[in-house]
């Protein structure tokens, strides 16, 4: 098990992982980062979230190496992230999730990355499946035809303009430079976190690396994905305990990039659309459910999207 690097070494990396309700993957992402610390000088910072299933009490009694920040409330990814990045001393910082596993070396790539590639203002590895298959993790900015496809029942009608997005003409074994990266794992020279500042909190959850990238990039910094780093990435474990929170988060949280980075009328042509959408999903469900298919299913997909409409999907922080 690693253990606290000497105060007096200069560290290579400050690692802070966000966390709300995932024990057990928390522990086996803390014990990969052990394993994969190698040569580095690095710590880490757990900023947990007042889950409610030991998590805080797990991390100061296996590992006493960790520097746990326990907060009052559920703070959200942004917020935790900028309370972890303020008590960071590391020359990089990344920014990882508790679903995640380090593979190999990958901590040390990232970093000597960074240190041979100056131009670079953030960069992302290989995200993969627990199976090992390549997971999606590499985005183009979003275009408002985006916007309105994106995990929307309009989605089919554009395979291409998602196809794009989601940099699926790229391939997955080739460094490539890319527009953003999924935030399970994204690494930053401390000098672009001063100088573009912490992560927007308005967000609360979703799109807020999007954010950070899009300011990197405007900051005139390059952001690139590196395939050889690899990490594990057991994917949306937290979000998907509140599955209705979920759903108003992800849109609210477009809505706020369309509004800050496009204009307001783009974001209101976007929330009409997206409102409509989920009333004709609501009623969809609403009909399979009076017929009687799956019926407790649709019923809990009504009472999702009732709340998503009642929600009036405000961008966030507007």
């Amino acid at each position: 098990m690693n253990a606290p690097t000497p105060a007096a070494q200069p560290l290579d990396l400050s690692i802070i992982i966000v966390s709300w309700n995932v024990k057990t993957l928390l522990a086996a992402c803390l014990r990969s980062v052990a394993a994969g610390q190698g040569d580095l000088a690095l710590e880490t910072i757990v900023v947990d979230g007042a889950s409610a299933d030991g998590s805080a009490a797990m991390v100061a009694a296996q590992f006493p190496w960790v520097r746990l920040i326990a907060c009052g409330e559920n703070v959200g990814f942004p917020r935790g992230n900028n309370i972890g990045i303020e008590k960071a001393a590391g020359r990089h910082i990344l920014l990882l999730n508790p679903d995640t596993e380090v593979v190999g070396d990958a901590l040390s790539v990232l970093v000597a990355y960074l240190d041979g590639h100056p131009e670079v203002g953030g960069v992302g590895p290989m995200l993969l499946n627990p199976d090992g298959s390549v997971q999606s993790s590499r985005r183009r900015f979003p275009t408002l035809l985006t916007g309105l496809l994106e995990s929307t029942w309009l989605a089919p009608a554009g395979p291409g303009v998602l196809r794009r997005y989601y940099a699926q003409d790229l391939p997955d074994d080739a460094e490539a430079d890319i527009d953003w990266v999924v935030g399970a794992c994204l690494m930053v020279p401390r000098q672009v976190s001063a100088q573009v500042g912490g992560m927007d909190e308005a967000y609360f959850m979703y799109s807020e690396e999007l954010d950070w990238c899009r300011r990197i990039k405007d900051a005139g910094w390059k952001v690139r994905y590196l395939p050889s780093a690899k990490v594990i990435h057991h994917e949306g474990k937290s979000s998907e305990q509140a599955v209705t929170a979920r759903h108003i988060n992800f849109q609210r949280a477009k809505l706020r990039y369309f509004y800050k980075f496009h204009s307001q009328g783009t974001a209101w042509i976007l929330r009409v659309v997206l409102l409509k959408n989920y009333t004709f999903q609501l009623l969809v469900e609403l009909a399979k459910g009076v017929i009687g298919h799956r019926r407790q299913l649709r019923w809990q997909r009504v009472r999702a999207y009732w709340q998503v409409l009642l929600s009036g999907l405000k961008p966030a922080g507007m």
